[in-house]
């Protein structure tokens, strides 16, 4: 973390953040819903200094007092927002679960490398006080209030509505949107006050996709293809940008790290492609399309075409490089977005997937012209899956990977990382002309987990990172 006088956590711009120290440890939700192993989810701390002896090894495990939570996401009760307050402290985890909507706050300011349970919050106060469920993206607040978006409610029907939680207490203070303003489908949100706005995004509705994916519920409307412009000071919904086919399940949002800007992106899953959303000269929103992996035709699949499946998306602390995973495809983009409506592809690495060219799916026709890509092998591990959750170092030159998207959906799409566990790779990025290349000698192999194979998710760095930090 940033040392200065008077200064509170994080750092005081973007730019100072990509100066801040090398990461040395990383925490991972680690996932036994849907698979068969009766034990409950917990929060692993892996070692990735290379200096270290347990380098490249989980070095301690949390797990929760409940079975099939569905650990996922996770934020911070304070980060870069609260750079002002020096009465703000980064010291816990706040770790909701998707299906329980149980929301566990995890003490890691006592010892960083051994987290442990602050506080519950109960599904109960969810569904009592703000009608929600389902908690995803959690965002700490200037004001010291800790923001979480839902996905839905009690009954398992999509409702993308905010519940806040009490920066010092963590009791449930109620909802953030007004009654009857809720989405009808949440996901992320990512906000820029100097702007006055907040844009959150849509997956779809919990009972729909809890157990996997079927194309019929897209057409039934179970699943969302919209971004929602608020108010960030009155808390009111001033737009809704429907985005199509092309825009289906939008899921992580992300505006530039500068908080002058007026743009992002988001990638929308369903049909491979990257939006631009951006405020008009008349001072309301609108979004454009910017990048399209087109879907390739296949057989030996459970569909005749093969979305990329675009899962995770961040930008460098510089604004400067775009990365996303093809979670289906198998492969990882750079992009330099200098030109912000005209993204550049200068990195592409291919991590597993759904058609390497020795597993049961054949490409019949790519309008990108590519090689069925070799399995990938590390460390003499066969990777299973796809690359999805991304994190990018501060100083931007190394990208961590994990390759489960949701327990649900990992059966569904890639049933042995079930068997197998998911794994962590590490991406070197250059970070002057760009390009991708493997860590041949970073490895962190979740199939070899004491309780048996796990499923690790999202990653975050105690000091704070590209996807957890908004500055003001």
């Amino acid at each position: 973390m940033a040392k200065c006088s008077g200064c509170g956590p994080g750092y005081r711009t973007p730019l100072d953040a990509m100066k801040g120290p090398r990461e040395e440890i990383v925490y991972l939700p680690c996932i036994y819903r849907t698979t068969d192993i009766q034990k409950p989810d917990y929060l692993a701390t892996v070692d990735v200094n290379p200096k270290s002896s347990t380098y490249c090894q989980v070095i301690h495990r949390l797990p929760m007092p409940n079975l099939n939570d569905e650990l996922h996401h996770s934020g911070w009760n304070a980060c870069s927002s609260c750079f002002g307050d020096p009465s703000k402290t980064r010291n816990r985890l706040i770790l909701p679960s998707l299906i329980s909507s149980r929301i566990y706050v995890i003490d890691i300011g006592t010892d960083p490398r051994a987290p442990k349970i602050h506080k519950m919050v109960e599904p109960v106060d969810l569904y009592w006080k703000c009608g929600l469920a389902n908690p995803h993206t959690s965002h700490c607040l200037g004001s010291g209030q800790i923001m979480i978006s839902c996905m839905g409610e009690p009954a398992g029907g999509g409702k993308g509505g905010f519940i806040l939680l009490d920066g010092e207490t963590f009791e449930v203070i109620g909802n953030w949107e007004h009654p009857g303003e809720a989405a009808p489908f949440g996901y992320d949100f990512w906000y820029q006050p100097r702007h006055n706005v907040m844009i959150s995004t849509e997956w779809g509705a919990p009972k729909a996709l809890v157990n996997g994916f079927n194309p019929a519920h897209v057409k039934e409307g179970h699943y969302g293809s919209a971004l929602h412009v608020w108010d960030w000071t009155t808390h009111r919904k001033l737009q809704t940008l429907e985005l199509g086919e092309d825009g289906g399940i939008p899921l992580e949002v992300r505006f530039l790290h500068d908080p002058n800007a007026t743009e992002g992106y988001v990638g929308c899953a369903l049909r491979g492609c990257v939006f631009r959303f951006f405020r008009t000269p008349k001072g309301d929103w609108a979004a454009e399309k910017v990048i399209s992996v087109p879907s390739k035709k296949v057989e030996g699949w459970m569909m005749p075409e093969m979305p990329s499946l675009i899962t995770d998306i961040l930008l460098s602390l510089d604004d400067r490089f775009l990365y996303f995973s093809n979670w289906l495809h198998g492969d990882i983009r750079q992009y330099d977005i200098t030109d912000r409506r005209n993204p550049r592809l200068v990195g592409q690495v291919f991590l597993g997937g759904s058609i390497i060219r020795d597993g049961p799916v054949k490409v019949l026709e790519d309008p990108e012209k590519q090689e069925q890509p070799p399995p990938r092998f590390i460390k003499g591990k066969r990777i299973p899956g796809g690359p999805q959750m991304l994190q990018l170092s501060l100083d931007g030159r190394r990208l961590y990977v994990t390759t489960s998207l949701f327990s649900g959906w990992d059966k569904h799409f890639y049933p042995d990382m079930l068997s197998e566990g998911s794994v962590m790779m590490q991406i070197d990025v250059d970070t002057d002309k760009g390009g991708l290349s493997v860590n041949e000698n970073f490895l962190v192999d979740f199939g070899k987990e004491p309780d048996g194979p796990a499923l690790a998710h999202e990653l975050r760095y105690p000091g704070g990172d590209c996807t957890s930090d908004i500055w003001i």
